[in-house]
């Protein structure tokens, strides 16, 4: 992730399912995808050295347990700025409005973060079954290959899908919006 200037400052608060700076949804209850948000700002931050271990550790517990988005923001105090100049106006339901690049942009994003997803759990599954493979019958049939193959098919999928999983999301993201601004239905969404 590339340091956090004005744009990416939005970026990260307009990635909450509402904007938990907002008072009026201060008690609204976090999602899943809500923590994840501050996970990964967490994540980067320790990453590049903004935390030490002790105060990733503690906000992670924190948003870990974070019952509403009232209790986000004070955890990415010090790593986003609370306050941006250059705010986009909000939709019905508290989502900035995009432009048309940032909507490319957060797309390619997600297929990169999807990307790296399949990645991952293609080395750490395959890292597991071998090493329970190496730890309970060494030199027994690899079965471990099944489980590399799976996951490996799975990240070159993805990798190779690049066009259509952008293309997925920016569907969702226009979809949403419109959706947020009250704007019809396109005849060509009915297939979503």
């Amino acid at each position: 992730m590339r340091p956090y200037d004005g744009r990416v400052e939005q970026e990260v608060w307009s990635s909450f399912t509402h904007d938990p700076r907002h008072a009026e949804h201060a008690g609204l209850r976090a999602s899943d995808a809500d923590r994840d948000v501050v996970r990964d700002v967490l994540v980067e931050a320790y990453a590049d050295g903004r935390l030490d271990r002790e105060e990733f550790d503690a906000r992670s517990a924190a948003a870990a347990a974070a019952r509403t988005l009232g209790d986000l923001p004070a955890l990415l105090e010090g790593l986003v700025a609370a306050t941006s100049g250059a705010l986009t106006p909000l939709g019905s339901d508290g989502l900035s409005i995009l432009t048309p690049v940032q909507i490319e942009e957060r797309a390619v994003a997600k297929w990169r973060e999807e990307r790296r997803s399949a990645a991952l759990g293609f080395v750490f599954a395959s890292v597991i079954t071998w090493t329970i493979w190496a730890a309970v019958m060494f030199g027994g049939f690899p079965w471990p290959l099944f489980v590399m193959l799976g996951t490996g098919i799975n990240a070159v999928k993805t990798a190779a899908s690049r066009d259509e999983l952008v293309a997925r999301e920016r569907r969702r993201l226009e979809k949403r919006q419109r959706k947020a601004l009250g704007l019809p239905w396109k005849p060509d969404e009915a297939q979503e």
